[in-house]
């Protein structure tokens, strides 16, 4: 019996080490598993200050249907340096990528960015509308 489960277990390692074990999942560009989902829309929006703290006066307004983000900011908010955190559904990702602080001062011309979706086929472009909180 011993030698038996010696046979299978050599047998085992025999198969294994021999055949291609390697799965291929797709990767994007960025090192991000491709899925199936077709899905693409914000769920959240933040916006942060260089002390990483909100200057949202309220919470913003995402419109999933005109792909809009109105967001009222704090008066007295330095709009040249703000972090925006966009929280996406699963498996979505944002083009272009944050990786700085980004300059809202140009109140006249709002910042876009696109949500791609899981599969990489759906694109939709959102745009960050700011406003001033007036004073109170």
């Amino acid at each position: 019996m011993k030698n038996y489960i010696k046979i299978s277990l050599a047998l085992a390692i025999i198969v294994l080490s021999t055949s291609n074990c390697s799965w291929e999942y797709p990767i994007d560009k960025d090192g991000l598993l491709i899925t199936e989902r077709a899905e693409c829309y914000v769920s959240n929006f933040e916006l942060l200050d260089t002390d990483h703290r909100t200057v949202r006066s309220r919470s913003a307004i995402i419109d999933t249907i005109e792909q809009t983000i109105d967001v009222e900011v704090l008066w007295g908010t330095n709009l040249k340096s703000l972090w925006p955190q966009f929280s996406l559904v699963t498996d979505a990702k944002l083009d272009p990528k944050i990786t700085d602080y980004v300059n809202f001062s140009d109140l006249e011309n709002p910042k876009q960015w696109t949500v791609v979706s899981g599969n990489r086929q759906v694109r939709k472009d959102y745009t960050v509308i700011i406003s001033v909180q007036q004073i109170p």
